[in-house]
């Protein structure tokens, strides 16, 4: 049986998404995939209608375990409000490669927000790439970052 490891986490990455997230989390899932990481999806797993907050938690719990988390609604507005409220998590909602690369060079950004009613399927390729290529730059932004996660009361 295999053990997990941390570099295992590294090239982990867990999509939640509801309804009007669904088709655009199918497409970077598939994207993923083909660039070889190991793809967990939490769900919703149809178009048909369900409530974005229950799809939060479980991406969470396995970004706080190491993987990267990709979160989709229609704008990415309440996932990325929901995800932010848990300590350790860092989830920047982006509109284009440039954030993403942004969000994790400067942020140590760990979730992706996206929202498939704003973004075409390009755009979004775009930041999903940009977000899980670029290293956290660490330096004068660590200590931001610290100062961001002390802001958790």
């Amino acid at each position: 049986m295999h053990k997990a490891t941390p570099k295992d986490f590294e090239e982990t990455i867990v999509f939640g998404s509801d309804h009007a997230g669904f088709e655009l989390k199918q497409l970077l899932k598939k994207v993923a995939h083909e660039k070889g990481y190991q793809v967990i999806d939490c769900g919703s797993y149809s178009p048909q209608g369900v409530d974005y907050p229950d799809y939060i938690a479980p991406v969470v719990q396995e970004v706080l375990k190491g993987a990267m988390g990709v979160l989709i609604c229609g704008s990415g507005i309440g996932m990325s409000i929901g995800a932010n409220r848990f300590k350790g998590i860092r989830a920047a909602l982006c509109v284009d490669g440039l954030m993403a690369k942004l969000a994790r060079q400067h942020n140590d950004a760990n979730i992706l927000v996206l929202g498939e009613r704003l973004l075409g399927k390009d755009e979004a390729i775009s930041c999903l790439e940009a977000f899980l290529t670029t290293p956290f730059e660490g330096g004068r932004h660590a200590r931001r970052v610290e100062k961001l996660e002390a802001l958790i009361v």
